[in-house]
């Protein structure tokens, strides 16, 4: 009974395996999908809050990890504090692997859009610099396209009526660098931390 109340009282502890998985590559042919939206916290948690990978099946994402991309090649395993700096030109980004036979990836570009504000010049809320940039990393020419028109779609319903306009940046992705250990799951793990305020559904 005392068990009982103190899990009311402090919660459920959280469980890592709930929003990541082991599951055997051979299993499902997973692809890659890199996105960047500011703050990669938000970005991980409203992907997985939206997408859980359980209870199995799930809803298409398999595992995911924040870490870094789209900045200077010659610059090996940058560091939290270097990427913020401004000064290597990586983004703060989440790599999703999914499950192409249960989300399309043409679904997780329109949700990217929906969850956040893609008309911000490096930008998102109070976080500024170019790590904060909203950016698509596409892993393949068919990505590249289907980026390309869902961002048509986009901006044609939900921005051009706004007179707003999508500053999105569009490019093939290059080398992923995972970002430091604490930042894997970090809303999960701490639901009182900071979170973006743009990182929110907006329609």
């Amino acid at each position: 009974m005392l068990s009982r109340l103190l899990s009311l009282i402090v919660g459920a502890p959280f469980e890592a395996a709930a929003y990541s998985t082991s599951a055997p590559a051979a299993a499902v042919r997973a692809e890659v999908a890199t996105f960047a939206s500011g703050c990669f916290w938000g970005t991980q948690h409203i992907f997985l809050k939206h997408f859980p990978p359980t209870p199995e099946p799930g809803k298409g994402i398999l595992r995911t990890s924040v870490g870094y991309t789209g900045g200077n090649p010659l610059l090996k395993n940058p560091s939290y504090r270097s990427v913020c700096s401004g000064t290597t030109d990586h983004a703060e980004a989440v790599r999703i692997e999914f499950d192409p036979t249960v989300v399309s990836y043409a679904q997780l570009v329109e949700f990217f859009y929906r969850s956040h504000d893609p008309t911000t010049q490096n930008r998102q809320g109070a976080d500024t610099g170019t790590q904060s940039r909203s950016a698509i990393f596409t892993n393949s020419e068919e990505q590249q396209q289907i980026a390309q028109r869902v961002t048509e779609e986009v901006q044609a319903k939900h921005f051009t009526p706004k007179n707003r306009k999508i500053v999105t940046e569009i490019t093939p992705a290059g080398e992923w660098w995972d970002a430091e250990t604490y930042h894997q799951l970090y809303l999960f793990k701490n639901p009182s931390g900071y979170q973006c305020p743009t990182h929110r559904l907006w329609w």
